[in-house]
């Protein structure tokens, strides 16, 4: 009689052995003359990368606690890729920031989403950190998720003005390249957990954190579409044909998105370094050492 099937819920790899994370030191948008539509003259587009942004700079020092908080004891590479990971998670927020005063320069208020992701922060204090780092394991997919597509489909970002563009490309490149960091490590942190559990864990974080990811985004992009007075069903669908259609950003990411609660998931089981290539073949001289 044959045995019953087992899910093996073990991931089938971890980051490359070869992957090199690299700090590409760039800055953007010094002394522009911010442009309230600056995405290809498209309001939705531009909502949409605004509130984007405006989470970063609180987000990813959230990123970066929630991983220095489990490094003790990480293997070498591991925590050489830890190192790397924080500063180009700096380098990411200080950008932002400059982004952010932009959107503001150009009449925007998105003062309300820092302030609600500050709250959603505070929440977090007390609880295990080991739940702050699953919730960053997740962001840090849709992140990934949102830098490949980004890199993949640059006409996403066609008729940007001035250099955000390319803003945008740099954290894409940089998003993908360290996306299996956070992941890695949950699996030091976790290491003595069963592998169901471990699974159930980020899986339900996961789909908290989407319902959240989703529900906040949309909310912003319309907040910030009223205070250009275009409200009312006709911008409503307007947002949802942006990221359900065209271009769909969410249609277009929904397959990774599912592959995270398959068992054995890991994110470098799709190996896309190759967009990672093509962004420095571009800017050879913005690479410099990690250590």
């Amino acid at each position: 009689m044959n045995a019953p099937a087992t899910i093996d819920f073990q991931p089938t790899s971890r980051s490359p052995d070869d992957l090199a994370i690299t700090v590409r030191d760039r800055r953007f948008a010094r002394g522009a003359v911010p442009k309230r539509w600056w995405l290809n003259d498209d309001p939705v587009a531009t909502a949409w990368f605004n509130a984007l942004s405006a989470t970063f700079p609180r987000g990813e020092a959230f990123f970066i606690e929630s991983v220095k908080a489990h490094r003790d004891g990480a293997p070498p590479k591991l925590a050489a890729e830890i190192r790397a990971f924080v500063k180009q998670e700096v380098n990411h927020t200080r950008e932002h920031i400059v982004f952010n005063k932009l959107a503001e320069s150009a009449g925007y208020d998105i003062e309300f989403i820092d302030r609600r992701v500050e709250e959603m922060l505070a929440l977090t204090k007390g609880r295990p950190q080991i739940l702050n780092l699953a919730a960053t394991m997740a962001l840090e997919h849709f992140t990934a998720m949102l830098g490949q597509e980004l890199l993949t489909q640059p006409s996403h970002l066609h008729g940007a003005a001035g250099d955000l563009g390319e803003l945008w490309r740099w954290h894409s490149a940089e998003e993908v390249e360290h996306k299996g960091v956070a992941y890695d490590t949950w699996l030091h942190a976790t290491r003595d957990w069963s592998r169901f559990k471990r699974w159930k864990v980020k899986s339900i974080m996961m789909l908290i954190v989407t319902k959240r990811f989703i529900g906040h985004r949309v909310g912003d992009m319309a907040e910030l579409l009223a205070q250009d007075g275009l409200t009312g069903l006709k911008w409503k669908w307007e947002i949802a044909s942006y990221l359900l259609l065209k271009p769909g950003f969410l249609r277009r990411i929904f397959p990774q998105w599912c592959a995270y609660f398959m068992p054995g998931f890991h994110p470098w089981n799709h190996d896309d370094r190759s967009l990672i290539r093509l962004y420095e073949s571009e800017f050879p001289d913005a690479v410099m050492p990690a250590e």
